[in-house]
């Protein structure tokens, strides 16, 4: 049972012996279904052959000793809380034999021979987990008989899981930073307890590329799991711990940190900003180099041991995420990385930069200077460590406010110095509590909200599993697996849920074109630039309510819920985790036909309102944001811009700038009926702005209007705005606002 599951360790921990029935039992009484054993959730199930030697050949049994072999089968399988399933039985051949019979008569008793003749059976059977809800009685002559109404058990080994939900504290983090800052160097240090040898060997596990490997500049996203409990670090330097289901069951009353790596460089700087935004992050941690400010005087390129070249642009890639991660409204703390290569002036420079930076923000940074011991095998946080941490968690909770201080690390993933540091960092942090569906916005201004809401951050294929019955759940190969968090709410295996937004009939298919591909040369900064014919298209479109376009949003069921891979029942409010969902529309059909679920839509469970009003869950066209600190001279009406909410990255255009300091004024997008109107217009609103210099805006109201697809957005959602140019070309220039109003 356990070989056919997809997360079968190479050894078993827990050996779990199945309940023979005695001697003196009666076979023919039905047995209670035990509780499925936690680990079988997922098993594809074992086959047994009956009747068949050793070498395989087809001996066979008679009727009355198949039968009770098959009784010991299914009471054994019960005492484990699975089920057994006759396939087929064969007959292989016939048996004689002599049976000696008593026949009692008054007086005296007599023993005769009697000749008897049978059928020899060969039986398969599948063994597999009991999924279904409610309570059951296995009949050992007919099979399980459940309280729930139907008589044939749905034997998906996706369906559900024994494990109700996760109750282990979870705090997710994102590392960020430049390139060479160390970010996954540190983080194969934190997840395997490897020490880097100043050639990337902490990070190997973590890298999915070739190139990754060859340049040594993360281009993805890669994602660990680490586990604390009192003191002691659970990662993969034990050798108790082969995957993150041990992780799960050794941290129980301890906390679970799941931490995502992005990249560095300004090519791949939506890696950044996905992982700043996509995941929800509780906390960012900030990787700077110590040697930075040496580096920055060296030349522009990275060379590997192929001498291959990374262009590097002249900018400082430091200030530019420093500054970004002080504009989003996310706790923040920072590690400096590579002590082992800095000198003190260096390292002076370096801390100067951030100091001042986190300073002119309004936050107060704290310092965590590590040790000089060298920790090679660090299973335990040391206790000194963790007492520097404490008076600094301490001010966090007694300023009621995460974002106000600033931990500062000094570390080295070669020595070891300061990895305990961090680990007692992460082991302490603050959770923000568990959000809800009004915590952004009253429920005054923002009343139609879903039940639960779900982002989805990536797809996958659902796997076709062994034994299941496509008529209770439709066409597996039309089942999907999204990755994401959940925003509010909860999600349960076998619940109907509604997925969308869907592009409608006229957009679907669409292709994009030679203008909207982004400029080799522009290290990825470059946005889509439709052409100006579609530009005029979508000014005229009408904005239309999202329950009258048919098909935007589709109803699903949810087939199964994973937490950090944990096989769960529920996904609670604020977890991460992957939900494998059925589309109803698309059960019979061809996977060609299946719509695309894309990263951006959302997974919703309507409110008891919605359902007795018959109201759909509302898309959006386009949105109003509020920018707090708005200092472009170059934003215009018609301007194209990339925009990040949640899981989603859209390209927009700009259709109106009000400025609420220069007394209402404001800019609007006159009639886009024609071409030429939306396009050489833009020159002279350029001019306007450039022209009024320093009397920038710093408060700014900008109206967007979505170019290609309706999104689902949250009201008081937080939003990255990217301008088609950037200053200091680092990509992450950009401005952070907040949704206050939502265009149908």
């Amino acid at each position: 049972m356990q070989q056919s599951s997809p997360h079968h360790a190479t050894r078993s921990k827990e050996l779990v012996v199945p309940r023979f029935p005695d001697d003196n039992a009666e076979l023919n009484v039905a047995v209670q279904l035990a509780p499925l054993i936690p680990g079988l959730e997922e098993s594809g199930g074992a086959l047994y052959e009956i009747g068949v030697s050793d070498d395989g050949t087809l001996v066979g049994l008679t009727k009355d000793e198949m039968d009770e072999s098959l009784t010991t089968l299914r009471i054994m399988a019960a005492s484990l809380g699975c089920t057994i399933e006759i396939m087929r039985m064969v007959i292989v051949g016939e048996c004689e034999w002599m049976e000696s019979v008593d026949l009692v008569n008054n007086s005296d008793a007599a023993v005769r021979q009697v000749h008897k003749q049978d059928k020899l059976w060969v039986a398969e059977a599948m063994v597999t987990p009991y999924l279904k809800h409610g309570a059951a009685e296995i009949d050992c002559a007919h099979g399980p008989h459940s309280s729930v109404p139907g008589t044939r058990q749905r034997q998906d080994s996706f369906a559900t899981a024994s494990r109700g939900r996760s109750t282990i504290s979870q705090l997710r983090v994102t590392l960020t930073g430049p390139t060479t800052s160390g970010k996954s160097s540190l983080l194969g240090t934190l997840s395997t307890g490897t020490l880097d040898n100043g050639r990337g060997k902490s990070r190997l596990s973590l890298l999915k590329h070739r190139h990754e490997m060859v340049s040594g500049v993360t281009s993805s996203i890669a994602q660990e799991l680490v586990g604390y409990k009192d003191g002691t670090i659970l990662n993969f330097s034990r050798p108790d711990i082969e995957s993150w289901i041990d992780i799960h069951d050794q941290a129980q009353d301890g906390r679970l940190l799941f931490v995502s790596d992005s990249g560095g460089h300004p090519r791949y700087r939506r890696t950044v900003l996905r992982g700043l935004m996509n995941w929800a992050p509780h906390w960012s941690i900030l990787c700077i180099a110590a040697d930075d400010s040496e580096q920055s005087s060296g030349a522009n390129v990275l060379t590997d041991q192929q001498n291959l070249t990374i262009e590097v642009p002249h900018v400082d890639l430091v200030k530019a995420h420093l500054a970004l991660s002080l504009k989003l409204d996310v706790p923040m703390a920072v590690v400096v990385t590579k002590m082992d290569l800095a000198s003190k002036i260096g390292l002076q420079k370096t801390l100067i930069k951030v100091l001042s930076a986190i300073k002119d923000a309004g936050r107060v940074p704290k310092i965590l200077k590590p040790d000089q011991k060298e920790h090679k095998e660090l299973a335990q946080i040391p206790t000194n460590d963790r007492s520097k941490v404490s008076p600094i968690i301490e001010a966090m909770e007694e300023a009621n406010n995460l974002t106000k201080i600033v931990p500062i690390v000094l570390t080295s993933a070669m020595t070891g110095s300061g990895i305990g540091l961090v680990h007692a960092l992460l082991e302490s942090l603050p959770v923000p509590p568990p959000p809800t569906s009004h915590d952004l916005v009253g429920a005054v201004l923002n009343p139609e909200q879903p039940k639960s809401l779900f982002h989805v951050d990536d797809t996958y294929n659902l796997p076709i599993p062994q034994g299941s019955l496509a008529a209770d759940i439709g066409n597996a190969h039309n089942g999907v697996i999204v990755s994401g968090h959940l925003r509010f709410g909860s999600l349960t295996v076998g619940e109907s849920i509604v997925v969308g937004p869907f592009p409608s009939g006229d957009e679907e298919g669409k292709v994009s074109g030679p203008e909207d591909r982004p400029s080799p040369s522009s290290f990825g900064l470059s946005i889509s630039h439709p052409a100006s014919a579609e530009l005029a298209r979508i000014a005229m479109k009408n904005a239309v309510s999202a329950s009258e376009i048919a098909g935007e949003w589709l109803r699903a069921e949810v087939v199964s819920i994973r937490n950090l891979r944990l096989p769960v029942r529920t996904l609670e409010s604020g977890q991460a985790g992957s939900v494998g969902l059925v589309l109803d529309k698309v059960k019979e059909a061809s996977p060609r036909d299946m719509p695309r679920i894309r990263r951006g839509m959302v997974l919703a469970v309507p409110s008891k309102h919605m359902l007795d009003t018959g109201l759909s869950l509302q898309a959006a066209s386009g949105f109003t944001v509020v920018f707090n600190k708005f200092d472009s001279k170059t934003l215009a009406v018609g301007a194209l811009v990339n925009v990040y909410v949640a899981s989603i990255r859209a390209a927009a255009r700009v259709s109106n700038i009000h400025c609420p300091s220069f007394g209402g004024a404001s800019q609007e997008s006159g009639d886009t009926t024609t071409d030429e109107l939306g396009v050489f217009s833009l020159n002279e609103e350029v001019e306007m702005m450039e022209a009024r210099g320093s009397q920038v805006s710093s408060v700014a109201e900008v109206t967007l209007e979505l170019l290609h697809t309706r999104e689902w957005i949250e009201m008081g959602s937080r939003v990255i705005l990217l301008e088609g140019g950037s200053r200091d070309r680092s990509g992450l220039e950009g401005h952070v606002g907040t949704v206050v109003e939502i265009v149908d």
